[in-house]
């Protein structure tokens, strides 16, 4: 009275139909070692950033917080485009 019902059974699949395997298939992987994950990490960025300490005025780091999110990635911006501006010719 206990015995498996086999409608529920997963149907077979022609190993013909497989899904062709692409250079995007093989980036977007799982890495797995057993059926532990191995973790990836982050993208290699092609202009790593690096972590300071920098002291800016109250009001000046505020304006900026308040912009919303993203608002380090826009500081960065606005400095290269001084330094752009700014760049012996």
């Amino acid at each position: 009275m206990n015995a498996k019902k086999l409608s529920g059974a997963n149907a077979w699949v022609d190993p013909d139909d497989a899904p062709e395997l692409t250079e995007d298939f093989f980036d977007r992987a799982e890495i797995r070692q057993g059926n532990q994950l191995i973790r990836r990490g982050r993208p290699v960025a092609t202009h790593p950033k690096k972590q300071v300490t920098l002291r800016l005025d109250e009001d000046v780091l505020a304006g900026w917080r308040a912009t919303g999110p993203g608002w380090q990635t826009r500081v960065n911006e606005e400095l290269r485009r001084i330094l752009e501006r700014n760049a012996p010719h």
